[in-house]
């Protein structure tokens, strides 16, 4: 057997650790760094926690964390759909693999490209509420992306639709890589579908329900700019601003890089504790079945 010192595998790392660290360390240092000074330029004077103070005390910022809590409702609504869309393309239905790549489909179009459809789609003389009139429900016609009440419920269905998609991939593949076993014995044994689901599969899905959660989570607080952007650009008003958003208004359009510098840490702050929650969950049940 080849024999090498320790720390040689470390040195064969380092390029790439180097390299992460010039790429995202920095950066983040920096962030962090803009966060506690009054930023003119590339630098400025040391203020602390004025700018996190600033912050709280901007009812727009309120608004943003309201909207994308709001989004959130969108992870146990793509969680529900995609384990039962991923039980029943796991029954090999006839067309199963059709149906699988159809689901996908919308996942990897580019986001940008379903903003821009969805805005078509969404706005008051489009092709939604044109099909709502043609089948006689003009009663349910509404200003989607128009509206206040209803721009920011466009949006959470935008990205349930295209979102959705992975989530399926994700628990059919953990799906098919089930013993089958189990799931025979409960069928002899006289277990119905739900049965079966219940007190064999799901158990089985426990740990992938916990990574989509977080996944999912992650992606409703930190990844919907594009979605917001594309699709209503934060309006009516400020209706569908988000803390993504927040911090490019304030930052890139009020020259606030202070200010956006703390939303942003505050933020990844969040984030963190959301990929901490998913290795302690995690690593309590690895003990737990140890």
């Amino acid at each position: 057997m080849l024999r090498t010192r320790p720390w040689v595998p470390y040195l064969y790392a380092a390029p790439v650790v180097v390299l992460l660290l010039l790429v995202f360390g920095y950066p983040l240092v920096r962030v962090v760094d803009f966060s506690f000074r009054r930023v003119r330029g590339d630098s400025g004077p040391w203020i602390g926690l004025e700018n996190y103070r600033l912050v709280l005390d901007d009812p727009t910022f309120r608004e943003a964390v309201k909207h994308s809590a709001f989004l959130l409702l969108a992870v146990p609504i793509m969680l529900f759909i995609s384990i039962v869309v991923a039980l029943f393309l796991y029954e090999r239905m006839r067309g199963w693999r059709v149906y699988r790549s159809v689901l996908f489909i919308p996942y990897i179009l580019a986001v940008a490209i379903v903003g821009i459809v969805a805005a078509y789609m969404f706005q008051l003389n489009g092709v939604v509420n044109g099909f709502l009139g043609a089948v006689g429900l003009g009663a349910l016609e509404q200003d989607w992306i128009g509206s206040s009440d209803w721009a920011l419920r466009t949006i959470l269905i935008v990205i349930v639709w295209r979102e959705v998609g992975f989530g399926i991939i994700l628990f059919l593949a953990r799906l098919l890589s089930l013993d089958e076993s189990p799931l025979e014995a409960a069928r002899i044994d006289g277990a119905n579908w739900w049965q079966r689901v219940r007190y064999v599969v799901v158990p089985e899905l426990k740990g992938t329900i916990e990574l989509y959660v977080v996944i999912a989570s992650i992606t409703m607080l930190a990844w919907v700019f594009a979605y917001i952007w594309t699709i209503t650009k934060g309006g009516p008003g400020d209706a569908t601003v988000v803390l993504e958003l927040y911090i490019y208004n304030t930052g890139l359009r009020n020259s606030l890089p202070g200010m956006a510098s703390a939303v942003a840490v505050m933020l990844l702050g969040v984030t963190i504790v959301a990929i901490g929650v998913l290795f302690w969950v995690r690593g309590r049940n690895d003990e737990r079945y140890a």
